[in-house]
């Protein structure tokens, strides 16, 4: 298995790769802005052949070289619907302020665009990657998820496991919606912080502490830790929504747009 990534552009957006193995075919998940050079390099490091672009959501810092990717490698890109028009003007999901970031720059959608349904599987590049819609920090944002195998755990210290038996490891690419240590923003058009801790109750509490997250910025981090040290995350359980429970909203995500 392969899993790589870096992070780029003035926002510090991770851009990750994703493969069956070296020399497989490849998926691109959140090219960032100035990422798309770095993508050439690791692509060509481990010999693989991208066969599509992944976005958790349509946010500029995480789009911003999807399409001269997607148009170089003849590969679609997908997204969700709800977040799909900011491929073409990424303004609409910057507001006023940050919109002024992007000047005159002109923006287009790739040439394939596939949209993204909530609860599907998507098996492209031989792995199977599932959708959960998770809006909040926009409307349009999703976690990516897959099972990775991993040698076991010897169950002693002393003991040496089977170089032959392994252990399943969800692994979710969970965009701006959790960070290590914070949640996405919702202060720009499209969010809302309620709905945004609502999917984090939903989608990402209830899965195994083991679940290893790799979010939009940001370190690497697990369902376990971001459980028991989030301060965001205080007073949420998993499950419906928390419309019943008094949460501090005026605390704030960080990280990015």
């Amino acid at each position: 298995m392969v899993i790589t990534g870096f992070p780029a552009g003035m926002f510090q957006t991770n851009c990750y790769i994703v493969a069956a193995d070296r020399g497989s075919d490849a998926l691109i998940i959140d090219p960032g802005q100035d990422a798309a050079p770095k993508v050439r390099e690791l692509l060509a490091e481990y010999e693989l052949t991208p066969v599509a672009v992944l976005l958790t959501h349509g946010h500029l810092d995480h789009t911003w070289n999807a399409t001269e990717l997607c148009d170089e490698y003849s590969i679609p890109a997908y997204i969700h619907p709800d977040d799909r028009p900011m491929l073409a003007d990424p303004g609409v999901g910057l507001g006023h302020a940050l919109g002024n970031l992007i000047g005159s720059m002109v923006f287009r959608e790739p040439e394939k665009v596939v949209e993204f349904v909530d609860g599907e599987d998507v098996e492209i590049a031989g792995l199977r990657v599932a959708v959960d819609h998770a809006p909040g920090h926009t409307q349009g944002s999703v976690l990516l998820t897959l099972d990775v195998e991993v040698p076991a755990e010897a169950p002693d210290a002393g003991d040496v496991a089977d170089s032959a038996e392994t252990t399943t490891v969800p692994v979710c690419f969970s965009g701006d919606v959790l960070f290590s240590g914070s949640i996405g923003r919702t202060d720009l058009p499209g969010g809302n912080h309620q709905q945004l801790l609502d999917s984090i109750a939903q989608r990402l509490l209830p899965r195994p502490d083991h679940t290893q997250v790799l979010p939009g910025h940001g370190p690497q981090t697990s369902i376990g830790q971001e459980r028991a040290t989030n301060p965001f995350l205080t007073g949420l359980t998993p499950g419906p929504a928390q419309t019943g429970q008094t949460t501090d909203t005026s605390k704030k995500g960080r990280f990015g747009l």
